[in-house]
């Protein structure tokens, strides 16, 4: 009698936490690891009173370290920028004006992350190298500029997508 070796199955590919979680089911590590660090969130943003059109500048909160583009004091921002917004499930779906290639942004639109987001290509230095993040395009932290000068330093490139393509 002959015995058949039986082969292991094998294990359906396990799919990464941001395809298969809404924002509401991520762990506070999954939702912090989320953020690519790009930093375009943390540009100056002002509102057109009588269109409500938010409009992005190039100049940089007071706390955006913009070698890392990571904010310098990421615990205590709330307390020191007031009108810092706190990413929530709920504000990401309420929030026109995060860039169309913010990670909380895809996840809650179903989308998946690009090949240069540091969950996917497991190195946080894509995002320089992509062009995505503010890393020698900021003008100089908001402190060093009057609301004249703010409207000076309007641009469009943070809402700009970026190729989700890798390149060849």
């Amino acid at each position: 009698m002959s015995k058949t070796a039986s082969r292991p199955r094998s294990k359906p590919e396990e799919q990464p936490f941001w395809r298969v979680k809404t924002l509401e089911a991520l762990s506070s590590d999954e939702w912090e690891s989320l953020c690519d660090g790009c930093g375009r969130c943390c540009l100056v943003k002002l509102e057109d009173e009588d269109t409500a059109e938010v409009l992005y500048t190039d100049v940089a909160c007071t706390l955006l370290d913009e070698g890392s583009c990571r904010c310098r004091d990421y615990p205590n921002r709330q307390a020191k920028v007031s009108d810092c917004v706190r990413l929530t499930p709920e504000t990401v779906r309420g929030l026109s004006w995060l860039p169309h290639t913010c990670a909380y942004r895809l996840v809650s639109e179903g989308r998946d992350l690009p090949w240069w987001h540091p969950l996917v290509s497991g190195d946080p230095e894509t995002v320089h190298a992509a062009g995505v993040s503010v890393r020698d395009r900021v003008a100089g932290p908001e402190e060093d500029f009057s609301l004249a000068e703010l409207l000076e330093r309007l641009t469009d490139w943070p809402m700009e997508d970026v190729s989700s393509e890798e390149p060849a």
